[in-house]
């Protein structure tokens, strides 16, 4: 999906003049399937996400209050009425965080025991939907052949029926939905979570597989880097007898964002094409070594 700045921009001053900000200025820091714009005079990051999107940024925002309210390090959306809705593409507003670089296995860690450990906030969250949108990315994966597409169909289908038989595990909880070291902002401060769009109640082994997988598919977490982890948290994911079902699940939402996003940037096909060979056994054993996106 390939999204226009220039385009964008008459959402961006509809919505900045609906909130009370000055869009003048502004300039784009990710153009992606949501966008991230930064207003520099401003201290204010403004995301514009998907339409028909409504309800998760209503849920982003209300999240993003809550963790405030239980001093939860994490970005802040700012005290404006949000999000608003121009030209049907949901905006929220959110502080500009201080300079700062991607977070680190334990800062994931550190952050998820603080989450997991919250009672389920009064507003509805909803499940964890760990396929959600996975079909909509096959679809648009044009790059691939039709085998493949049906084939990423099919697994999708089947890792979905065994979802509903997920063997019991840790007690259900706040998960974060995509909690990984490029959502958390290691700051002078400390680090502090993003990204709110998959918050929802679900097992908390989603949120531990992320980084489980690291080690075991795509090899950029060190095995001494994963015993720390799990010693930190208390459990160790891929020793449970669901591992393999939710590393599954993980494994194919990252190769079919790597599709999906193909069908438009060409410098990502060939690692959208070596996932997809991955997964349907046309490679070498894990790790693979996939390469990093965006």
């Amino acid at each position: 999906m390939t999204i226009s700045a220039n385009a964008s921009r008459s959402i961006l001053e509809d919505a900045c003049a609906e909130a009370g900000f000055d869009a003048a200025g502004a300039e784009p820091l990710r153009i992606a399937e949501n966008e991230i714009w930064r207003l520099p005079d401003q201290g204010v990051i403004v995301r514009i996400a998907r339409a028909g999107q409504w309800e998760a940024a209503v849920r982003e925002v209300r999240v993003a209050h809550w963790l405030a309210e239980n001093e939860v390090p994490a970005v802040r959306a700012l005290p404006v009425d949000q999000p608003v809705k121009p030209h049907d593409r949901p905006v929220t507003f959110w502080e500009e965080l201080p300079p700062h670089e991607n977070g680190t296995v334990l800062d994931v860690v550190n952050l998820l025991k603080r989450l997991h450990h919250l009672p389920v906030p009064k507003f509805r969250l909803g499940r964890l939907d760990p396929f959600v949108r996975i079909a909509e990315r096959i679809d648009a994966a044009t790059t691939l052949s039709d085998d493949d597409r049906d084939w990423l169909h099919r697994r999708r289908a089947e890792l979905s029926e065994r979802w509903d038989q997920l063997p019991a595990g840790l007690p259900e909880c706040v998960v974060h939905g995509d909690a990984w070291v490029g959502n958390v902002a290691r700051t002078d401060a400390g680090p502090r979570l993003m990204d709110f769009e998959r918050v929802s109640v679900g097992p908390p082994e989603w949120d531990l597989v992320s980084t489980a997988v690291k080690m075991t598919t795509t090899g950029t977490v060190s095995a001494a880097e994963y015993a720390e982890f799990c010693s930190l948290y208390g459990a160790d994911v891929t020793q449970w007898e669901g591992y393999e079902l939710l590393a599954g699940a993980r494994e194919l939402r990252m190769t079919t964002y790597a599709a999906q996003h193909a069908a438009t940037r060409p410098e990502w096909r060939t690692e959208a094409h070596y996932r997809v060979d991955c997964l349907r056994g046309r490679a070498t054993p894990r790790p693979w070594r996939w390469k990093g996106i965006m």
